[in-house]
């Protein structure tokens, strides 16, 4: 009886053991996943403010809170079962999938970097509620249902991105891993947008405070929210370069198109060799060259529609005119 006692709390031990084993793995593929998906994850809590600009402040965390339950339904009802079923019976298609999201990676951050050079003309896709209607109910419907599709493009390069990190894993522990980023990075990212949102009104009421120390601090929240939003849209969009560029460096390499990483890798392994900081300056080596090469990219595919898009309207008038 004694025996059979411990042969079971053996089996018991040996389960938890597996258990905590399976959960290290998980918590390393999500952790992994998440950072692969950084630069999109970064945009993405820098256009989302601009949906509530100018909407009464009482409601713009409600507006913030709908379009996170949104996020959260296009990631885990829409994205992930789809995504699963394409890794598990066609998964010769995820590293086509990921590079067509590289590529839209690169053509946003390109197109960014073009109109603030000012060679292309800008346009404003993310259009604040107040601008939209005057029912503010309908404004809000049409605020939320705009963030929503948008947040789907850029779920859909999140959640691709994540899998592609944790292709080897079972199917159950993808399933888990890419559900932990998910929710990890929508409740992220719709926090700190909730955060960036409310600056200025908690500036506000520190500013009205007795204590000139609070007063000062609140004035510079108000001051400071403008500039951090500019900052975040500029670290969004070297991030999208960057991380574009690496998913299509690393896509040709897996099509057979050796030269592009072989050159980078080439260039990495002198830097890498060094034992103390060896690890972070081949990281620096390959991210500047993917971000070089993600600019190229996303040049070349903002010229072709542009391109298009010209010659398209030059003929449309031509055909009017006559």
């Amino acid at each position: 009886m004694a025996g059979g006692l411990i042969a079971l709390l053996d089996d018991v031990a040996a389960l938890v053991k597996l258990s905590a084993a399976s959960l290290d793995d998980v918590a390393a593929g999500a952790s992994r996943a998440s950072a692969k998906a950084a630069g999109v994850v970064i945009d993405d809590a820098a256009v989302t403010p601009k949906f509530v600009e100018g909407v009464d402040p009482k409601r713009e965390l409600p507006i913030i809170r709908r379009i996170a339950f949104g996020s959260l339904f296009n990631k885990l009802i829409i994205i992930l079962p789809v995504i699963l079923l394409l890794s598990q019976f066609l998964p010769w298609l995820l590293t086509p999938l990921l590079m067509i999201g590289g590529t839209y990676l690169c053509f946003e951050g390109a197109e960014k970097v073009f109109e603030k050079l000012g060679w292309i003309a800008h346009h404003e896709k993310d259009t604040p509620a107040s601008e939209q209607t005057t029912d503010g109910r309908a404004a809000e419907k049409k605020v939320v249902r705009s963030a929503i599709t948008t947040d789907f493009v850029l779920s859909c390069e999140i959640m691709v991105i994540a899998l592609n990190e944790v292709a080897g894993e079972s199917l159950t522990s993808r399933a888990i891993i890419l559900a932990i980023v998910g929710l990890g990075i929508t409740v992220g990212v719709y926090g700190v947008v909730a955060l960036i949102v409310k600056m200025d009104d908690i500036g506000l009421h520190m500013a009205k405070k007795d204590a000139p120390r609070q007063q000062k601090f609140g004035r510079f929240l108000v001051e400071a929210m403008p500039k951090l939003l500019a900052l975040l849209s500029v670290v969004g969009t070297f991030a999208m370069l960057w991380v574009g560029g690496h998913i299509i460096l690393v896509g040709t390499d897996e099509l057979g198109f050796h030269a592009l990483y072989g050159f980078v890798h080439h260039l990495e392994e002198p830097v890498a060799a060094n034992a103390v900081i060896g690890s972070f300056l081949g990281w620096l080596v390959n991210t500047f060259f993917s971000l070089i090469l993600g600019a190229i990219w996303g040049g070349i595919v903002v010229a072709v529609i542009f391109g298009a898009k010209a010659v398209f309207t030059g003929k449309k008038n031509t055909q009017n005119q006559r």
